[in-house]
């Protein structure tokens, strides 16, 4: 049996769809779950979203142990966590950094990731739908392991 692919959803994106709908769109985060599963059906995913950084981290270590690989949308954490930055460190499979926008064009406070430099890849500025893409780019990295 194949282990799963994690994604983590860090603070604030439990009010997608309400949240700031001219950057972040009306998807909300039941259909971006959905849309995750679709994108990959012969994968199981673990799919998680939290306010609390503990429990992403509590996740991301759960990871370690039973997951193939992670997709993590730490949101505002992306910025200021360097204890998510280090449960990842511990994680041996494909990490893919994912961004509903395009954080490279909004303000500065948005350039500087403390996860970028653990992440296999980094994805920003697809949208909602762009977590399709994300499944997607993890599953042909996991095939090729």
């Amino acid at each position: 049996m194949k282990k799963p692919i994690y994604v983590l959803n860090g603070p604030n994106l439990n009010r997608l769809g309400r949240r700031q709908p001219e950057i972040y769109g009306h998807t909300t985060l039941a259909e971006v779950e959905g849309l995750c599963r679709a994108a990959v059906p012969e994968r199981e995913i673990v799919f998680h979203q939290s306010n609390r950084e503990y429990e992403l981290i509590e996740w991301i270590h759960e990871a370690i142990d039973e997951g193939a690989g992670i997709v993590i949308n730490p949101a505002g954490f992306t910025f200021t966590s360097v204890a998510i930055m280090d449960a990842l460190k511990m994680f041996e499979g494909p990490i893919i950094e994912f961004h509903i926008s395009n954080v490279h064009k909004r303000e500065a406070i948005y350039h500087k990731s403390l996860i970028s430099p653990v992440a296999t890849a980094v994805m920003a500025g697809l949208g909602a739908r762009g977590y399709a893409t994300a499944l997607i780019a993890m599953r042909d990295l996991l095939s090729q392991s």
